[in-house]
């Protein structure tokens, strides 16, 4: 029940993060065929980020029972956040990150096929020079992206359980079947509207089990599932039903970087 409940949580904050890539690939121009590489290799970066991340968590919660105490908090303030946010666009253009990679390093004009670097002469000194492409700056984008996400959905199954293998692998296999779903998922991310609402409660009744163990003991796994599932059904419902019959939103207008 444990690694059920993590499994959706990650899978449903995941769909942001759907969102978010799509939004990374429109920006920089990148063709369908040359996705798929960027996606395969932010994969590898998940794994090893995630890793990292539970692992620190794990370390934490051994050792300090009461940092529990801060990620119920944190995941209460940040649901209420989303809930208020819901509605916000990303800007990809002025991503900080973004304007810091294009200050310090050489950037092409365009793709260059499906490379991340390539050698090509400065324009001002006409020496060959090392050039990142679009296709670089858009992996950097993604793995930053689903690391600002793992902030959120890795205390969120700690707050379910702490057991790290079972935070780890919901994490993994959650991420692994989204990805391998992308491409079907972002042509109808527009039907989602109102699952972030959905999602926000979902971090908000998360967090406040925390703190409502030490009141009325520790809340079934199948309990939390039973509320998790009823929330993001009702969210996903809720969003076909009030967009149906609208048309797949046109790809906005690409933009080099």
């Amino acid at each position: 029940m444990d690694y059920y409940t993590g499994f959706m949580i990650e899978k449903s904050l995941s769909m942001d993060n759907v969102f978010v890539i799509a939004l990374i690939f429109s920006f920089f121009a990148i063709p369908r065929q040359y996705q798929h590489r960027v996606l395969f290799w932010g994969i590898l970066g998940v794994i090893v980020l995630r890793a990292i991340m539970i692992g620190l968590g794990a370390t934490l919660v051994s050792q300090f029972s009461w940092v529990l105490y801060l990620f119920g908090a944190f995941l209460i303030i940040t649901g209420i956040k989303m809930w208020i946010i819901a509605d916000h666009v990303p800007d990809i253009a002025s991503n900080p990150l973004l304007r810091l990679l294009k200050r310090h390093m050489r950037v092409t004009e365009g793709l260059r096929g499906n490379a991340f670097w390539v050698c090509e002469p400065d324009p001002k000194t006409g020496k060959l020079e090392r050039f990142a492409t679009p296709l670089l700056l858009a992996l950097v984008l993604v793995e930053f992206v689903d690391l600002i996400f793992a902030v959120d959905s890795v205390p969120a199954i700690f707050a379910i359980t702490t057991d790290p293998f079972i935070v780890y692998t919901s994490n993994i296999f959650a991420i692994l079947g989204l990805r391998a779903l992308y491409f079907a998922l972002a042509a109808m991310i527009h039907r989602f509207k109102y699952l972030k609402y959905a999602l926000a409660l979902v971090l908000v009744f998360i967090g406040s089990k925390i703190f409502l163990v030490g009141i009325i003991g520790k809340i079934p796994a199948v309990i939390s599932l039973s509320v998790t599932f009823g929330l993001i059904a009702g969210g996903v419902l809720v969003s076909l039903w009030n967009t149906r019959g609208q048309p797949a939103v046109a790809e906005s207008k690409r933009r080099r970087c």
